[in-house]
């Protein structure tokens, strides 16, 4: 009889009050999230959201007034100082504004942990060696801190990061202090650790095409609460908050409806290029207007957002709405 399967992460419950001068703060409110052996999984939100909460309760540089967090099945929050110790080891972190010790080279960057874990220094220079050249900085060894790029600082940061062979990689807004094209090539290098080395990766953001590059599960947080969850298709796919409808682009960041009833279709790669709208208006004989439209790379694959006009008669509305279905489009109608 095999064992139960035991998911990498599972949060359950966890909620986060501040005491604060005249009152209290709710920065988490009864978080429930499972994250797989292997998953991508993005953790997105505005600014305020309670993301950095939720990853610092993980590695417990913060503690929760509720919940359990549990690795592997064993919760953190009721672990000895040297089990959390240990735990800590195999959920390495990476930050936003890389925290290198800027008065040492890179490979004793990289060979810190090492040292501090007692490693003896001719297996820990290999070590680092192996470690610069997953990350490409092979050449940038005896380099310092001041003499890289803010990329190259974040390589070295990951390497080090690397040095504790963790099961499970925490990025706290890794790439928001990095230019677009230089974001790119980080979460490639994120993508590649994944899935050459096997490492679980969880991303903290606020922008969407970080989520869309490269993770396979998403969960939105909206102040403080956990807005919708799936794995990053599915969200996109049958968006049902505000929050996530603002982060895919569906929304502008304000709230905001149509002014006038209309139906939101969405639609993937596949029917992406068909000209289903010119279809529709033949075959049904409607008039139909578009009111926005947006294509976006998913995972490797072009999704597309449209939203047109809703007939006045519900017999056609009906009938648009069957219409679209049988193509395979998901349909909704958005009501001004």
């Amino acid at each position: 009889m095999s064992e139960p399967h035991v998911p990498q992460i599972e949060i359950r419950g966890l909620t986060k009050v501040y005491q604060v001068p005249g009152g209290e703060v709710h920065a988490l409110t009864n978080i429930n999230l499972t994250i797989e052996k292997g998953d991508i999984y993005g953790i997105i939100g505005m600014s305020g959201a309670g993301k950095s909460t939720l990853i610092r309760c993980l590695n417990r540089l913060d503690s929760p007034t509720d919940g359990q967090i549990l690795i592997d099945g064993e919760n953190i929050l009721a672990m000895s100082k040297p089990q959390l110790r240990a735990t800590r080891r195999r959920m390495a972190m990476i930050f936003q504004q890389f925290n290198l010790l800027m008065q040492k080279s890179v490979a004793r960057n990289v060979r810190y942990p090492l040292e501090i874990a007692g490693v003896p220094k001719k297996q820990a220079n290999e070590r680092v060696m192996e470690l610069l050249k997953i990350v490409g900085l092979e050449d940038k060894a005896n380099a310092f801190p001041a003499q890289l790029s803010g990329g190259q600082k974040q390589r070295v940061a990951i390497a080090r990061a690397l040095a504790s062979d963790p099961e499970t990689l925490l990025c706290d807004e890794a790439t928001s202090a990095l230019d677009p094209m230089t974001t790119q090539s980080i979460l490639a290098l994120l993508q590649k650790i994944n899935q050459e080395l096997g490492i679980t990766v969880v991303l903290i953001t606020h922008e969407m095409a970080v989520i869309r590059q490269i993770c396979n599960k998403v969960a939105i947080l909206d102040g403080g609460n956990l807005a919708e969850q799936g794995t990053v298709d599915e969200v996109f796919m049958h968006t049902k908050s505000a929050a996530g409808r603002r982060l895919f682009g569906i929304l502008p960041e304000q709230e905001e409806i149509p002014q006038q009833p209309a139906i939101r279709i969405v639609f993937d790669g596949e029917s992406a290029e068909q000209p289903v709208i010119s279809k529709l208006v033949k075959e049904l004989g409607l008039d139909v207007n578009i009111l926005s439209a947006d294509m976006k790379q998913l995972n490797h694959k072009v999704y597309g957002q449209m939203m047109i006009t809703r007939p006045d008669d519900p017999q056609d509305v009906k009938r648009v709405m069957q219409y679209l279905k049988e193509l395979g489009l998901t349909v909704e109608e958005v009501h001004a």
